[in-house]
């Protein structure tokens, strides 16, 4: 007769996982369980020191997640959420899963954000590239006074954030002001009135396959490669974007690999306009952002740009 102690079933779901080459296999065992048992991690671990039999309708769930999940389908497919700063983040098919890494580069916008809102009593701040939400919607839920817009061209990156926008409204009454459009020519009656754009856009090089397979199955490719040689292609619109967005003396954050901080940096000086060009870690200590403020605006409050490249970008399509 089967074994269903919760000892026993993690046991061979770790084993499993273990030699599909899952990284975590027994945190992973333990989220799947809590996910069927619809119960917290802590929970489980207090269900295995009871080691009592787990009802009959779990374990066949439970199986099945760890089959999927050996298959290297997403944890967090699995689970239907994903952990970012204080939020769950709803996540599935259609849109990138959101990284600890990105918890820091929202950081530096939080900080931004919160030193506006000191400052004036107020905050606008942009994410180009939301995806999820999830940066957008931590800045919203942890800087009262910040008014907070979020923009996202794909349709089906732009559900997910529609529900996730929807759910911390509900449960918060925090609100995101979300747009569906290209972030290089988005919300132009901003135009100068911003305090902080942050983004994580797409900057894979084209030629830089993910080695792990929930990526480079999973995560959608156009939240992956940022197009051109150097992956940077799309990250130049969206800094042309922040340049005409931002006041003088608003703050520019924007995520990157940590072989492309020197590209970065280069890439923000050559749009124009932006002072302090600076890399940033995170958490781990790897170059993981570029930071810059912006310059000086002429009189009538314009980017002061390369010529032409306000034009593109306000007919880009």
């Amino acid at each position: 007769m089967p074994d269903t102690r919760p000892s026993a079933r993690l046991r061979r779901a770790t084993d499993t996982l273990a030699g599909s080459g899952v990284p975590s296999p027994r945190a992973d065992a333990e989220l799947l369980l809590a996910h069927a048992l619809g119960v917290s991690r802590g929970e489980v671990r207090r269900l295995t020191v009871l080691d009592r039999d787990l009802p009959d309708a779990v374990v066949p769930r439970f199986e099945e997640l760890v089959t999927r999940r050996a298959a290297r389908v997403p944890l967090q497919h699995l689970t239907g959420t994903a952990p970012f700063r204080h939020l769950e983040i709803a996540v599935g098919a259609g849109v990138f899963v959101p990284r600890p890494e990105t918890e820091q580069v929202a950081q530096v916008a939080i900080d931004a954000a919160r030193a506006a809102v000191q400052g004036t009593g107020s905050a606008t701040v942009v994410d180009l590239c939301t995806g999820s939400g999830a940066i957008a919607l931590a800045v919203a839920t942890e800087v009262p006074g910040a008014v907070v817009h979020a923009v996202e061209l794909d349709a089906r990156a732009h559900r997910w954030a529609e529900r996730n926008v929807a759910g911390v409204r509900a449960e918060q009454g925090v609100v995101v002001h979300l747009v569906r459009g290209d972030a290089r020519s988005a919300l132009p009656d901003l135009d100068g009135r911003c305090d902080v754009v942050v983004s994580n856009p797409p900057y894979v090089p084209p030629g830089a396959v993910p080695r792990d397979p929930e990526v480079a199955d999973h995560d959608p490719a156009v939240a992956l490669y940022g197009l051109g040689p150097d992956g940077l292609e799309v990250p130049r619109g969206v800094t042309r974007a922040a340049a005409r967005l931002l006041r003088a003396g608003g703050l520019y954050v924007m995520e990157h690999a940590e072989v492309q901080a020197s590209g970065a940096r280069d890439m923000v000086v050559a749009t124009g306009g932006f002072e302090d060009v600076r890399t940033e870690q995170d958490l781990t200590g790897r170059d993981r952002m570029v930071v810059a403020t912006r310059g000086p605006r002429d009189d009538a409050g314009h980017a002061d740009l390369p010529e032409g490249a306000g034009r593109r970008e306000r007919l880009a399509p």
